[in-house]
């Protein structure tokens, strides 16, 4: 939601994806007393027409024969001295509707899907089964629309990988796809030294392996995290810390 001015008019705007439900505002009164502040409501560039004359408005698009999941834009032209307010926003922001079709993995990490029931863009995020918990790495855009295919390059780690796709809507839960797993090729990783004065190193069969890592302190606090082949810890100070990699979790010293 943003707002603007022009010349002596001011105007009031959103932006979603229609969930066939009304939307509220509440429009004062001008600054003068006389008269209320909304002059003008323009949907998706056309004037929508509704009585300006109360105290509250209500945007019923369900004349516009939208599709649960279009795109909406509201301008709300107004004077200035004054602010309307959407009471329920919140209204124009997709729920988390899609389903399932089918999901695979292969062991180089490229996992595919296919989606049905979409009702607006969602993002997608990417979890992988790693260090006892499930681990965000990456995000694809949702299309918004039924029947939409999708694709994800991640990285495996060493033996058994296990992923899923998930969305977050306005209700801020989360709904997650059943997982898929697969062995990949790639070779375990080891660290050292376990006594740490400059920085950690990661190989695989001798040779510099990278890796996703994170570093926690004895409190569980994360404090450092990232993917490479070495660590640099000559900042952090002495301690017991630590260390997830690959697909293990292992603890050493600062010293």
């Amino acid at each position: 939601m943003f707002a603007f001015s022009y010349n002596s008019q001011e105007k009031l705007a959103i932006e979603g994806y229609y969930q066939g439900i009304n939307i509220h505002l509440k429009n004062p009164s001008n600054n003068d007393g006389f008269g209320f502040c909304i002059n003008k409501i323009t949907v998706n560039g056309d004037v929508f027409p509704v009585s300006l004359g109360n105290s509250t408005i209500t945007i019923n698009l369900k004349p516009l024969n939208l599709k649960i999941g279009s795109e909406v834009f509201i301008i709300i032209d107004h004077n200035s001295g004054c602010l309307p307010e959407f009471i329920n926003a919140e209204v124009l922001r997709p729920n988390s509707t899609f389903d399932i079709v089918s999901i695979s993995a292969s062991k180089d990490g490229k996992l595919k899907w296919k989606t049905k029931n979409e009702n607006g863009k969602l993002a997608f995020i990417v979890e992988q089964y790693k260090w006892d918990k499930w681990v965000p790495v990456g995000e694809v855009n949702g299309k918004g629309t039924n029947n939409q295919s999708y694709e994800f390059n991640l990285s495996p780690h060493s033996g058994k990988n296990e992923v899923r796709v998930c969305q977050i809507d306005k209700s801020l839960k989360k709904r997650a796809s059943k997982s898929v797993s697969f062995i990949s090729e790639v070779s375990a990783v080891t660290k050292s030294p376990t006594k740490v004065k400059q920085k950690i190193n990661f190989s695989s069969k001798g040779i510099p392996a990278e890796t996703y890592y994170q570093i926690f302190d004895a409190y569980g606090n994360i404090i450092m995290k990232g993917f490479g082949s070495s660590v640099n810890c000559s900042k952090i100070v002495n301690g017991l810390y630590y260390i997830n990699f690959d697909n293990k979790t292992e603890k050493f010293i600062k010293n």
